[in-house]
């Protein structure tokens, strides 16, 4: 257990308030994970499991924050706890060391203490191509390659781009210009490319 003179000189610096409960919070992580090292970063005491992140702790004026990397952040403060003023604000000494455990272990499997992704990202549908923007694609063989050969996304802008036309002649417009600018293969909005 490596502790860092800087830490201590910030919980001496902290509010009183602050000071039992920033004491508290260092006792258990090291009671939680052995071997941890201690840092300030961005300011704060943070403690490091084979040199990442597990867990932070911080001093305010009116409140404490604690936070343990990778397991969300929750309310209007930082870190996962809502604003501490007091231990009692605290959860459970036994919860915190079973989310710390969980944290170290995330770092032992994966390398770092962030949850993996719950999901894969799901693509947006292709949108309906409206009929009029059809039938100027089907009389263009060009622009209608270019179109298809789009990634999704782009196709989407196009697509998106004409049917949020209100009047028909704005509608028309917006397909001869992108019956145009798809014939030179030009996304659609290949003007804020290079800026």
């Amino acid at each position: 257990m490596a502790r860092d003179p800087k830490v201590d000189a910030y919980i001496a610096k902290a509010a009183p308030f602050a000071q039992p409960i920033l004491n508290h919070l260092r006792a258990l992580v090291h009671e939680a994970v052995e071997g941890l090292d201690e840092a300030l970063k961005w300011g704060m005491p943070h403690f490091l499991h084979k040199g990442k992140n597990l867990a932070g702790m911080s001093a305010f004026k009116a409140h404490a924050a604690f936070m343990i990397h990778g397991d969300g952040r929750q309310g209007d403060a930082m870190g996962q706890f809502g604003k501490i003023t007091r231990l009692e604000d605290l959860p459970d000494d036994n919860v915190l060391k079973s989310k710390l455990a969980e944290a170290a272990q995330r770092i032992d499997q994966a390398g770092t203490a962030l949850k993996p992704k719950s999901a894969a990202r799901v693509a947006k549908p292709e949108l309906p191509i409206p009929p009029e923007f059809a039938a100027a694609l089907a009389a263009n063989p060009a622009a209608k390659t270019a179109l298809e050969g789009f990634s999704p996304s782009h196709r989407r802008e196009y697509v998106e781009w004409i049917s949020e036309a209100k009047r028909p002649e704005t509608r028309d417009k917006r397909i001869a210009q992108a019956i145009e600018w798809l014939a030179d293969g030009k996304k659609r909005n290949w003007k804020y490319e290079n800026c």
